[in-house]
């Protein structure tokens, strides 16, 4: 929120100004008089004092905090135009050399982005989903993660193991979980905690394994009569136990958590 106190000839000049202040439309800014003209057997006398007050959108606070940030890295002053998404507005930036702010992987525009999302929430409860896109990286960057996760889905299917992704933030998770959830007999969750919170992604497959042929008592030319060794001890019996092959890694980590249920959006609300 800002506040200013202007001065001007008439009432509607002052206004004119704040408006022109703050870049905006009067209808998006609210005016209080504090002194009018007075009128004489002269004319008017004196000036006309308003106090205007403009409250910034979320979108704008993000965007100032964003270009202000840009600024001080080095980077030239984006134009930012805007868009509404679930639950939220997307900053698209544009400029000469902006496209640097991306980084590696998307990780320096992520940072910006979480970055930007606590700034405009931290003076009010009501939660708004801040996401910054730059050059078409996020159309990109989500054909590639399609792409990953269908190879390591076919991954999964031909070896029989589970495959683990590197770390994600939850926006790259849900575009993962969601392509796999097209591959059939295929599944994934995600474990461990954030920044290191990664997709599994597992074959719902049962494996067949060859069946060894002992007909006849014979294992490899010798036959087997009961007897073990020149001692003549019977052979010990063995029952089958099923045996927990789960990782320490997968056993700490299986709870599920919000943010990677398909259902809750690919801009659903993320907890700091």
């Amino acid at each position: 929120m800002a506040t200013k106190t202007i001065t001007a000839k008439t009432v509607a000049e002052a206004k004119a100004k704040a408006a022109e202040l703050f870049g905006v439309p009067e209808e998006k800014i609210s005016f209080t008089v504090l002194e009018e003209p007075k009128k004489t057997l002269f004319g008017m006398r004196g000036e006309a004092k308003i106090e205007a007050e403009y409250v910034k959108s979320k979108q704008e606070i993000a965007a100032d905090y964003v270009c202000d940030v840009m600024e001080a890295m080095g980077f030239t002053r984006p134009s930012i135009s805007f868009s509404e998404i679930e639950g939220g507005g997307c900053l698209e930036l544009e400029g000469e050399g902006v496209d640097g702010i991306i980084g590696r992987r998307g990780e320096t525009i992520d940072a910006l982005q979480y970055l930007a999302s606590l700034a405009c929430n931290k003076h009010d409860k009501d939660y708004y989903r801040i996401f910054i896109d730059c050059d078409g990286f996020r159309a990109r960057r989500r054909v590639q993660l399609e792409e990953l996760a269908k190879k390591m889905a076919e991954k999964a299917k031909r070896t029989g193991r589970t495959v683990a992704l590197e770390p994600m933030n939850p926006y790259e998770r849900r575009i993962i979980h969601a392509a796999v959830a097209q591959v059939e007999n295929c599944t994934s969750r995600s474990v461990g905690e954030d920044p290191y919170r990664k997709v599994l992604i597992s074959s719902t497959e049962k494996r067949r394994y060859p069946r060894r042929d002992n007909r006849d008592g014979r294992d490899g030319g010798q036959k087997h009569d009961g007897r073990r060794g020149q001692g003549g001890g019977k052979r010990r019996e063995f029952k089958a136990r099923s045996l927990d092959i789960s990782s320490s890694f997968e056993k700490d980590y299986k709870k599920p958590k919000p943010e990677d249920e398909l259902d809750s959006g690919l801009y659903s609300k993320i907890e700091f």
